[in-house]
Order: C-alpha cells, then structure tokens, then sequence
C-alpha cells in the first residue's frame, strides 16, 4: 500500500493498546478522515518547524534530536510491549537504521529544495513499492503520471539545486527499504515496541553526526524545546492519531488520503516558510499525488 510509513502508520494488535498509544478519550468522535488529515498536517508543519533549526544546529542535529525525543516518548507509552523476541531485534535494529538514514536525507534534501519538492521526490519510494507489487494494465499510466510530474518538479525558473533532487530521492529508498523492514518487524512484533526500539537505536545512531554538527548548541534551551516540539508534530502527534484512524477505517482509504501528502507539504512550505512553487511544479506535484492515490486504489481494489 502506498504512503503507509510505519513511523507513522504501526497498526497495533487491539483496541486496548490503542487507546494507551493515543492518550485522549475524545479522539473517539473524531471523524477517522479528520484525523488522518491532521497528522499530514502536523508532520508537514514538523518538518516545517525542523528547517528553523537549520541554522543552530544543522539537518544532522535536527534529526537527532527529533530521533532521540520521539524514541524516548515511545518507550514511555510502549514500556509495557518493549520485551520482543530475540529474532525481532536485528529487524527492529535495522529499520533504526534505515529510519535515521532516511530522515538525514530528508532533512539534508530540505535545506536545499522546497519543502512539497522533496516530500513529493521522497514520495516515488513507497509509490515504486505498489508498483512493483501490482501486475494490474493501468499501472504503466501510474508509473508515467508520476515520471511526468518529477519531470515537471525539476523545471525551475533558476538554477536546479541536483543535490538536493538526489537527496530527497534517496529518502524514498529509504522509504522503500523501511517498508519492506516494517513487514517483518510487524510478523515478529506486536503492538509498538519495536517501533519504540528502533526509532531509539535510531537516535543513538544519530548522536555521533548531531554532535559533531551543532557541538553544544544542542543543549541550548530553546533548541531542546524546537527540537522536541518537531519530535511531537513529525513523529508521536501524527503516529497516534493515524493509530486512531486506523481503527475505524480501511486500509485502502487510509492510503489513498495519505497519497495528499506532497500537497499538504507544498502548502506548509507556502504558508509557513514562504516557499514559492511554479505553476509547472506544482502541475508536477498534482501528478504524483494523482499517480499515488490511484496506485493505491488499484492495488487495494
């Protein structure tokens, strides 16, 4: 299925564990669509918040600091499901991995490139997954919408910053290769403890390139509170509220919303850090969000 991160997506096995994970009785009213909407809109205006933090502290400090806060919040709600088997470890080690790699790229890609480009360049990683799972007639149309609107995103009136297009291109690798690590961890795990476990490891991972990178303006005070903040809007604000919406809605129509993604990126890059798209780019945008949502729906039909 297409756009399902499983930092941000992890179906648990019960209502209880849910209901824990989230932490507000009231979301139960709240239309599950709602709720999906909302956690793009709070991971996008993460990533938003985490390009402040540029200047003080780098994109390497940046993800640290989201990794290492968002790991600790989730092993303060998973305490309960942290004892996994000993074959689920490397798995949930690995995807730490790939977990920290790919938010270096996307932050990397970011300081570069508008926000909605490279969300949208990232967004080929999970697309290339449904396709290649597919063998349906109409998925050479997906695969050609989503060529045509990367061609479009990389006509730019000035210069094409290529470093940044190749950044956020391996972020979607990334992707990709987590959401193939995150099908084993979930046969091997249930609940959110081995998400909690691997968003830490990933951290840990982290440290060494976030010290070297800020040194001690990570200790700043206004910093930790930057850096926890984009922690909760990136990673545990959006993962519990897509728990919740899960719940209560198919698979399929949670991956077709979710195919919004790149949009609602382009739209936080206009309104939060005044990043101007053309109108070519933004053609190209419509495009992948288009050939996401239909890959999704073909693949689940």
């Amino acid at each position: 299925m297409v756009a399902i991160d499983i930092e941000r997506a992890w179906k648990p096995s019960g209502k209880p564990s849910v209901r824990r994970m989230v932490g507000w009785q009231g979301l139960g009213g709240v239309p599950p669509t709602a709720l999906v909407l909302a956690g793009i809109v709070s991971v996008q205006v993460g990533a938003a918040v985490a390009t402040h933090l540029f200047a003080s502290v780098g994109p390497g400090g940046a993800v640290t600091m989201r990794l290492v806060f968002g790991g600790i919040v989730l092993l303060v709600l998973w305490r309960s499901a942290l004892r996994i088997e000993r074959r689920a470890l490397p798995v949930a080690l690995a995807f730490g991995a790939v977990l920290a790699l790919m938010n270096l790229c996307f932050y990397e890609a970011i300081d570069r490139i508008p926000l909605g480009m490279a969300v949208t360049l990232e967004f080929l990683g999970p697309l290339a997954i449904a396709l290649a799972g597919s063998r349906r007639w109409i998925d050479p149309v997906w695969a050609l919408l989503a060529g045509g609107g990367v061609f479009m995103l990389t006509r730019s009136d000035g210069q094409v910053v290529w470093s940044g297009i190749f950044l956020a291109l391996a972020a979607g690798v990334c992707w990709a290769g987590y959401i193939l690590l995150s099908a084993k961890l979930g046969e091997r795990t249930s609940g959110g403890g081995g998400l909690a476990i691997a968003m830490a490891f990933g951290g840990i991972l982290m440290m060494p390139v976030g010290i070297v990178e800020a040194g001690t303006a990570l200790l700043q005070p206004a910093v930790l509170a930057a850096g926890f903040a984009v922690a909760m809007l990136s990673s545990v604000v959006p993962y519990s509220l897509e728990l919740e919406a899960l719940r209560r809605m198919p698979a399929r129509i949670f991956g077709v919303l979710m195919s919004l993604e790149p949009a609602v990126a382009a739209l936080a890059g206009l309104l939060v850090l005044g990043q101007i798209l053309n109108f070519g780019q933004w053609a190209g945008v419509v495009c992948v969000v288009a050939a996401s949502a239909g890959a999704t729906r073909t693949a689940s039909a």
